[in-house]
């Protein structure tokens, strides 16, 4: 096993991007700590529940009140309204993006992300299709697309994850009937010298985000052939190159499904919670962070270090 990461930043730092939008307690009834609060926030994150859903859940799991670090005997956990609000000050001021940073920036300080190499990918995230609800429509902000021979209403979680480690680098979200080619400038890495795509960022080469970068325009794309494109085995028995090569694309584009199960089956993250794309862009930084961390988890490493 690896020694554990060293400490880069203060204690008293880890909830320094919240404070400042948090209630100073001045005004009002005084407010809950931060660190509860956030804790209970990644309880609900991580375990796909709502607000009223997690806090029936810390009542009843003495795992989660150890977690949350809530004593009956001298208070009671924090109500439904009060993560509502609290959710509600992280995804008005982007602070899950910049939790995502911070962990990323701890793990790649203490040697865990490297460098080089960036694989692109995107999933598709349902979204309600009724229309029986108050407003009598659909999300104004998710849209169908084909897949396959099926057709999903929702939205689309691009990434680019780290071609050595498998760590979620970058993220962003679109409704999903925009192409994934679109968003590959935004999760390119400045450093990179090589990606790595599926057949949907075909031609990635040829766009004018990319030709108008010189740093974009240096980089070997290696991008995955569609399976019908390839010519036909042959028959002399001699080595067929042209599916070795795609083999060898495949094998390094299989890391990017380790932080996608992580997101869709460990934590259910399989239809979108909330109205726009905003709000659930937030919830994919926190699961995605989560699932860096939980991935330095099973390598051996233990992350000892606060984020600040």
């Amino acid at each position: 096993m690896s020694a554990p990461l060293d400490p880069s930043v203060n204690s008293d730092a880890t909830y320094s991007f919240i404070r400042p939008f948090y209630p100073s307690g001045k005004r009002g009834r005084p407010p809950k700590g931060i660190e509860k609060m956030l804790r209970m926030y990644l309880l609900q994150t991580w375990f796909n529940l709502s607000d009223e859903g997690v806090e029936d859940a810390i009542y009843d799991s003495y795992a989660m009140r150890t977690f949350m670090g809530v004593n009956f005997c001298e208070e009671q956990a924090p109500d439904a309204t009060t993560l509502l609000h609290f959710r509600h000050l992280l995804e008005e001021n982007h602070l899950g993006e910049a939790m995502f940073a911070a962990i990323n920036a701890v793990l790649e300080a203490n040697g865990c992300i490297m460098h080089g190499g960036t694989i692109l990918d995107a999933t598709i995230i349902n979204a309600p299709s009724s229309t029986k609800n108050k407003d009598k429509a659909r999300d104004p902000e998710m849209h169908q697309t084909k897949k396959g021979n099926e057709w999903r209403f929702g939205m689309k979680a691009h990434v680019g994850v780290d071609a050595g480690t498998g760590y979620v680098t970058a993220v962003t979200a679109t409704a999903a009937n925009e192409h994934d080619i679109t968003q590959a400038s935004a999760l390119i890495r400045a450093d990179d010298t090589v990606v790595y795509g599926d057949s949907g960022y075909l031609g990635i080469e040829k766009r004018a985000e990319i030709l108008s970068s010189e740093n974009l325009s240096r980089i070997d794309y290696r991008i995955n052939r569609r399976p019908g494109k390839l010519h036909s085995q042959s028959d002399h028995g001699g080595q067929d190159w042209e599916r070795a090569i795609e083999h060898q694309k495949s094998s390094v584009r299989s890391k990017v499904e380790h932080p996608f199960r992580f997101v869709k089956v460990q934590c259910g993250f399989q239809k979108t919670v909330y109205h726009g794309i905003a709000k659930n862009l937030n919830r994919l930084h926190l699961l995605f962070a989560s699932s860096n961390l939980w991935m330095c988890a099973r390598a051996g490493r233990t992350l000892s270090c606060s984020m600040g």
